[in-house]
């Protein structure tokens, strides 16, 4: 039976992209200030003007605006061309009441573990699978090197012409659960108007494509699309509004695993779409790494002002050599789900969000989610609950 999976990614200057970058380096700049900042960060990014709105409570000053101009002075717009608009306050004195002080503490639990509550109720996914070096799915690695080769090629001048602005997507063929071939390649790269579409088709395959694909091969029959759509000049916050958050596939598992649907970049660690969606992601390494599965899903629901999950599940799609029940057992044994469990577990106080913000925030050196320390602990848990 064959199977088709396509994943996309996009460069650090497609409008979604530079708001979500821009968000994460506001964070960043939050949290060198002060490392308990509460940051709920949306940035909206459209011709000419970039608008920064939301929570941000923060014990020094941040240049917001500084910011914003160095971000779009790196990616490669020019920041003197955006009126750069700024409205942020506090947080919800009712949000930070249940987050500083959680439901476990109010009822006495004295625990430094239970007293963070949850800065937001509902379920985040993490995913893991033994495909890849990254343990990630294989279209979602490939769209992600094209993306980021894409944005090096523009900045190194190797291919003259190019523009912040693009974006890559991969299909490849399965063959019995195996990936057989590179079905479909598509890249749409922004570029200077006396740019000819043969010469940047070629250049890209050059310069790009064979880079990417140097691990696993596109062949003679591969579909390769360079700018489907003919023309791309216009491109960026000129041509498409941007907004945080809505790059939600491209920052996860390419859609090829679930997602809860809350955004990353802009949130302090608090915040469980992020820190949660981390620890699942961490958990469903150490299960795949240990070799209790091809592949693993792991879901982890909150409710906001809650230190404890309401609910923990594993799945392992029909993969595992052990019973589901038996790993989600072990990692309620072997790892803490309450929010300042994480947040110290994974040294999330740090300023590292700026690095997570493009292509993709799992299979990257930078992530402490994406060690599998703990897979001996992990062993031994699964083992006692075997024997």
């Amino acid at each position: 039976m064959k199977q088709y999976l396509t994943a996309e990614s996009v460069c650090m200057g497609h409008p979604d992209k530079l708001c979500d970058l821009i968000a994460d380096s506001i964070l960043d700049a939050c949290l060198r200030k002060d490392r308990s900042s509460r940051v709920a960060c949306e940035v909206m990014a459209t011709k000419g003007k970039i608008i920064v709105a939301g929570e941000i409570t923060c014990s020094g000053k941040v240049d917001i605006r500084f910011v914003v101009k160095r971000i779009l002075r790196d990616v490669g717009y020019n920041p003197n061309k955006f009126l750069i608009l700024v409205f942020v306050h506090k947080q919800s004195t009712d949000i930070a009441t249940g987050v500083d002080k959680a439901l476990e503490a109010r009822s006495g639990d004295t625990s430094w573990y239970g007293s963070i509550g949850a800065g937001d109720q509902g379920t985040v996914y993490g995913y893991a699978t033994n495909e890849t070096q990254e343990m990630l799915p294989l279209p979602v690695v490939l769209a992600h090197r094209i993306t980021r080769r894409l944005d090096s090629v523009r900045k190194e001048g190797l291919i003259k012409g190019l523009l912040p602005d693009g974006k890559a997507q991969v299909t490849i063929e399965y063959e019995n659960g195996e990936a057989k071939r590179v079905k479909t390649i598509i890249v749409s790269a922004q570029h200077i108007a006396d740019k000819s579409t043969k010469d940047l088709r070629e250049d890209i395959i050059r310069w790009v494509l064979w880079n990417a694909f140097e691990k696993f091969p596109f062949d003679n029959d591969t579909e390769i699309l360079v700018n489907p759509s003919g023309r791309f000049v216009e491109g960026g916050p000129s041509a498409d509004t941007g907004l945080t958050g809505r790059k939600l596939m491209v920052d996860t598992y390419g859609g090829l695993a679930p997602h809860g649907g809350g955004a990353f970049s802009g949130k302090d660690p608090t915040k469980v779409d992020r820190s949660g969606a981390y620890m699942a992601r961490y958990i469903a390494k150490h299960i795949v790494w240990s070799d209790y599965a091809k592949c693993c899903v792991v879901s982890i629901s909150y409710a906001i002002g809650k230190a404890d999950p309401v609910a923990f599940e594993v799945d392992t799609l029909g993969t595992g050599t052990v019973p589901d029940a038996v790993l989600r057992e072990a990692a309620l044994k072997v790892f803490n789900l309450r929010p300042a469990a994480m947040i110290e577990k994974l040294n999330l106080r740090n300023t590292i969000y700026a690095d997570t913000a493009t292509y993709g925030h799992f299979g990257k050196w930078q992530g402490s989610w994406e060690d599998v320390n703990q897979y001996k602990d992990y062993r031994e848990a699964v083992t006692a609950l075997v024997d």
